[in-house]
């Protein structure tokens, strides 16, 4: 008889044993199973109950939302594994190893997963220490623009190109982090001629600061003489604007300026240079 005709007869005997031991244990715990299934079924709708009214707490108390977010997540999930657990207990599954198991596979995934594990503790010490928040512009590691997202792993941060920087947890917790907040203060500069008004240009200046509806009051724009060149004097021009109205504002002051200074005949003065030629050609 060849061993593949063992192998046959082998695989007939044992596949009806197991039917047998699979229906057998079914109808013996068909009850705890349906109680667990049961449990499963009522955890996860427990869990997102409270998930809904531990978020719209949260947000009545002005928490961040990647705080809030995170909490919320948490409660979710310790509410599914408690719940995971009974049901297990009930299809007769025994705890006591489940739990040692999974505590010796921990060990070996988070030794796996040094780098991912270290973005998250690190994306933990962001949402509570909160360096910065969602909205305000930032500057690191020779990266910058405005926060959009902080999650557990990444923080996400917007050009003024509308590109996207994904900067992972662990590269910003420890760095030098420059935080400009939700304003950000521009550095425009203007020539005149030496032999043009100062007080006139000045207080145009100011006036178009004034007026234009993306510059604010507080802080108080910077306006004054920022060097004196060769051939002109120039103006510096530092309001402060919000951080969306940064490249608008920029381009809306700079045409301002050249129409007001043109209307008042205040001319930016063009560079001169006096030639002498030495031992010219007869």
């Amino acid at each position: 008889m060849t061993d593949t005709t063992l192998a046959k007869k082998a695989a007939a005997v044992t596949s009806p044993e197991l039917t047998d031991k699979v229906v057998l244990y079914f109808i013996e715990h068909g009850m705890q199973i349906l109680t667990a299934i049961v449990l499963m079924g009522a955890g996860l709708f427990i869990a997102r109950w409270v998930g809904s009214i531990l978020q719209r707490w949260l947000k009545s108390k002005a928490y961040d939302e990647p705080v809030s977010n995170l909490i919320v997540k948490v409660v979710k999930l310790l509410i599914i594994v408690f719940i995971g657990v009974m049901a297990l207990g009930q299809m007769g599954v025994q705890i006591t190893p489940l739990i040692a198991g999974i505590g010796v596979a921990g060990v070996g995934v988070s030794l796996a997963m040094q780098g991912l594990l270290g973005n998250l503790v690190a994306g933990l010490t962001i949402i509570f220490s909160k360096p910065f928040t969602t909205g305000e512009y930032i500057e690191l590691l020779g990266v910058y623009g405005q926060v959009t997202d902080i999650s557990l792993f990444s923080t996400t941060l917007l050009h003024t190109d509308n590109s996207r920087v994904i900067v992972p947890n662990r590269k910003i917790v420890g760095e030098i982090l420059h935080n400009y907040g939700n304003i950000r203060q521009l550095n425009l500069t203007a020539a005149i001629g030496y032999s043009a008004d100062i007080t006139q240009a000045l207080a145009l200046v100011n006036t178009i600061l004034q007026q234009n509806p993306m510059v604010l009051a507080e802080p108080v724009p910077a306006v004054g003489i920022a060097a004196l060149h060769e051939s002109s004097i120039a103006l510096a021009i530092q309001p402060w604007v919000k951080v969306d109205d940064f490249v608008p504002a920029q381009a809306a002051i700079y045409q301002a300026v050249i129409e007001q200074f043109r209307n008042q005949q205040i001319e930016a003065p063009i560079p001169r240079r006096n030639i002498q030629i030495l031992n010219p050609a007869p």
